[in-house]
């Protein structure tokens, strides 16, 4: 399968490559379908590889002390992940599972490394993807410190919306998110019975509206300003 040149692109990783280096990348990228439930890998495991989602999304997790599940990320079409065990050769960090069918294309840390050495804007990019994933990993932290339950999920929930509507190049006002009220729980870091109780609270008042494993947004824009209240 030819592996279009706008998602290797899509990558922060590889977003300054001239369309020659998104040929050389392509030439050696692997194929993998996850189904939902699937893992791709576990924290622990030997980081072999640069992962690239063509669609579906996957659930990034690790467990706190009391060994509750904590979503670190959710990424979806255009997002990659295990960049970090790439580049350093250390154990995975934490669990990926796929939240739907999921197809990826993988690269293997022996080729990534041939290509980024010969390539200074890749290196560029490294360095620049490693201080938002950072920068995003200070954002929970003060997030779980100083915004209430609500105020996390009004963020979160908007952050996601906002996110599927760039992907899809939609501007209409409702969002579907694949997503259940246990996981976006996890997502924030919170329990699943108080985000229960702030869905109800905004389905009642016709924000959101709940069906099966999906949440639908229903008005971004008034999601927007429910996010102002809290001051985020």
């Amino acid at each position: 399968m030819s592996v279009p040149e706008s998602l290797i692109k899509n990558v922060p990783l590889f977003k300054g490559l001239q369309p020659d280096d998104c040929r050389k990348v392509a030439a050696v990228l692997r194929t993998k379908t996850l189904k939902k439930g699937e893992v791709l890998f576990r924290r622990g495991d030997e980081g072999t590889a640069l992962f690239l989602i063509d669609s579906g999304s996957v659930k990034v997790t690790r467990k706190s002390v009391l060994e509750d599940e904590i979503i670190l990320a959710i990424l979806a079409k255009g997002d990659f992940l295990g960049e970090m065990a790439l580049l350093d050769g250390k154990p995975r960090s934490a669990d990926v599972v796929a939240l739907d069918t999921t197809h990826v294309y993988i690269l293997c840390r022996s080729d990534f490394i041939s290509f980024v050495m010969k390539n200074e804007s890749a290196v560029r990019a490294i360095l620049a993807a490693l201080s938002d994933r950072l920068r995003k990993a200070d954002d929970f932290l003060e997030d779980s410190v100083f915004l209430s339950v609500s105020g996390r999920l009004a963020k979160k929930l908007l952050e996601m919306a906002e996110s599927q509507q760039r992907e899809s190049g939609t501007t209409g006002q409702a969002v579907e998110l694949l997503l259940t009220q246990k996981d976006l729980a996890a997502t924030i870091g919170a329990k699943r019975e108080s985000v229960n109780k702030a869905i109800k609270g905004w389905r009642e008042k016709g924000l959101l509206l709940t069906t099966g494993n999906k949440i639908i947004v229903k008005d971004v824009e008034a999601l927007r300003k429910k996010v102002r209240i809290f001051g985020i």
